[in-house]
């Protein structure tokens, strides 16, 4: 059986215009919005996440890691993430 590729916690970003949050609660979630809805500010962050979600799709990594990886790539590019969804949000 494959692992899970959803997130213990979803994590809620504001992307587009203000008040536009994204519920982002799997691998697949944030390969999609890494690749379709993310700002053109595209660092190595992202790189790596959208690297690391696709391992995880892949049954190579934990879901966690692909989760880490996004909130980092957010970050990197500023998008805002809510406090209530990311830990690592300092």
């Amino acid at each position: 059986m494959a692992a899970s590729t959803s997130f213990a916690r979803p994590v809620i970003v504001e992307l587009g215009r203000a008040g536009n949050y994204r519920r982002i609660a799997s691998a697949g979630d944030a390969a999609e919005c890494l690749a379709t809805t993310w700002p053109l500010s595209r660092g190595p962050r992202h790189r790596n996440a959208v690297q690391t979600c696709l391992k995880v799709l892949e049954g190579q990594r934990p879901s966690e890691d692909a989760r880490r990886a996004f909130v980092e790539a957010a970050m990197e590019a500023e998008v805002p993430i809510a406090a209530s969804s990311s830990s690592e949000e300092k």
